[in-house]
């Protein structure tokens, strides 16, 4: 039952408020919110960053064609931006561009390649290492300053930095949101036009039960308008195993850095029986590294990409030239949804709708054959002020051992982490299926890599 029609006044905390791109889409997704309005505390360690998308924010809040009155206001402080709020989101990068391209190119030096290196592989443990202690103070300032506030996570690696909230703040109100699972929806969407001659389906349509832990999330029901949909993406995976399968809106995985062709999506739903719910680029860093990503060669083969630090850079200085031309006034936000369900679970948890979507908390049962506390990525029902997940059953043997290692592995980064302990993270680095050298340049590596990212690793013994 809806309790309001609206509400006003509301308070967000906004974790990494000078971010250009994640912060211009959630304004976006404000603005265009008509049930909504409030105030944003805009907080990030480059507070000239913040103090533009201030800026840009109360300049689109002033726009006649937007419904949804926002006031942004950059702090200086962690401290400040939390008091009172009913909402925080955190969306930060950890670290630098330098430390991200150690993560990701320095193990290509050693015949380990990672498509995007941020949740698995070398370069999601190394940065698992440096993102923990960040999440750490999160959680005491959350628990000091707004221990009743909704938090909403968006940074990767999402499994740790969930695990890490509740580990330190065990009865924080926090979940991981990410938008995987709605791509492989879309993909599903299109099946259904193709080979049923439905048309306009969209992927909300498209109901499934999603069990995994995060970036490595399967599902094994999907339904449309009643129908199941298994046996007829059985027929799509063949019919497109070999060529792969381009979502035009997306645009061609030769010309993207994000795209693929979907082709380690049918080829996992052909070894395994059950359809993996994230992207390539993704999936493919949660296998044994022959299997993808053995070099550009075979990534090539598979139709996706390896996403470079350099293009990440380059997007960077592009995105600091938009952001002068928003303060400026030379350009505008667009009003463009972005897709993220943020703004409905924060209408759902503020009781003026219900919602059910894949969401990352700890598990409590809703999902079998992993261990009880771990971060697990299933459906949740969210109302007013509440959060429960949906009972989403067991993974098949053959898939559940491969996430159960992730995860446990997942456990021993984090407690590697907290104690800093270097052995402990080394013994986690070697169970990773990426990591396929010998122990020695194993340890060589690894190293180098925490010589890299030392900086954000204070106390630790290298």
């Amino acid at each position: 039952m809806n309790v309001y029609e609206s509400v006003s006044n509301v308070k967000i905390a906004y974790i990494g408020g000078g971010s250009r791109g994640w912060a211009w889409g959630l304004m976006s997704d404000l603005a265009m919110e008509p049930q909504l309005s409030g105030h944003v505390k805009l907080y990030d360690v480059n507070l000239e960053a913040a103090q533009s998308n201030e800026k840009i924010g109360n300049r689109l809040s002033e726009r006649k064609d937007v419904v949804g009155k926002w006031t942004y206001e950059a702090v200086q402080t962690l401290a400040e931006a939390l008091e009172g709020a009913d909402f925080v989101i955190i969306s930060i990068l950890p670290g630098t561009f330098h430390q991200m391209r150690s993560d990701v190119h320095l193990p290509e030096q050693y015949g380990i390649y990672q498509s995007v290196g941020d949740t698995v592989g070398p370069g999601g443990l190394i940065r698992a290492l440096r993102t923990i202690p960040m999440y750490v103070e999160f959680a005491e300032a959350i628990k000091e300053y707004c221990p009743d506030a909704w938090v909403i996570n968006f940074t990767n690696p999402m499994t740790l930095c969930v695990r890490t909230l509740y580990e330190v703040f065990p009865k924080i109100k926090a979940i991981g949101c990410c938008h995987e699972v709605f791509g492989t929806q879309k993909l599903l969407a299109r099946m259904v036009e193709e080979l049923q001659g439905d048309k306009q389906v969209h992927r909300a349509e498209i109901k499934v039960n999603v069990l995994g832990i995060n970036h490595f999330t399967w599902i094994d029901k999907a339904t449309y308008q009643g129908t199941d949909l298994m046996p007829l993406y059985d027929d799509f995976a063949n019919k497109y195993y070999k060529e792969g399968y381009e979502l035009s809106s997306a645009g061609h995985w030769m010309n993207s850095t994000f795209a693929s062709a979907h082709r380690i999506h049918f080829d996992l739903f052909l070894k395994f029986g059950l359809i993996a719910a994230a992207g390539d680029r993704h999936l493919a860093e949660f296998m044994p590294l022959h299997w993808y990503l053995k070099n550009p060669e075979t990534v090539k083969s598979w139709k996706f990409g390896l996403t470079t630090v350099e293009w990440r850079l380059e997007n960077r200085d592009k995105l600091i030239e938009t952001s002068k031309k928003l303060v400026s006034g030379e350009e505008s936000v667009e009003l463009k949804s972005t897709g993220e369900e943020s703004i409905g679970m924060m209408k759902a948890l503020l009781g003026l709708e219900d919602l059910i979507t894949n969401v990352n908390m700890p598990n409590r049962g809703q999902m079998g054959g992993i261990k009880e506390g771990a971060v697990v990525e299933t459906n949740a029902y969210f109302s007013a002020d509440s959060v429960r997940p949906v009972l989403a059953g067991t993974l098949p043997p053959s898939i559940n051992k491969m996430v159960v290692a992730h995860s446990y592995n997942q456990e021993t980064i984090l407690k590697a982490a907290l104690e800093k302990d270097k052995k402990l993270a080394f013994s986690a680095f070697l169970n990773d299926p990426l990591v396929m050298i010998d122990v020695k340049s194993s340890s060589e590596l690894f190293n180098q890599m925490l010589v890299n990212t030392k900086e954000y690793l204070p106390g630790w013994e290298l």
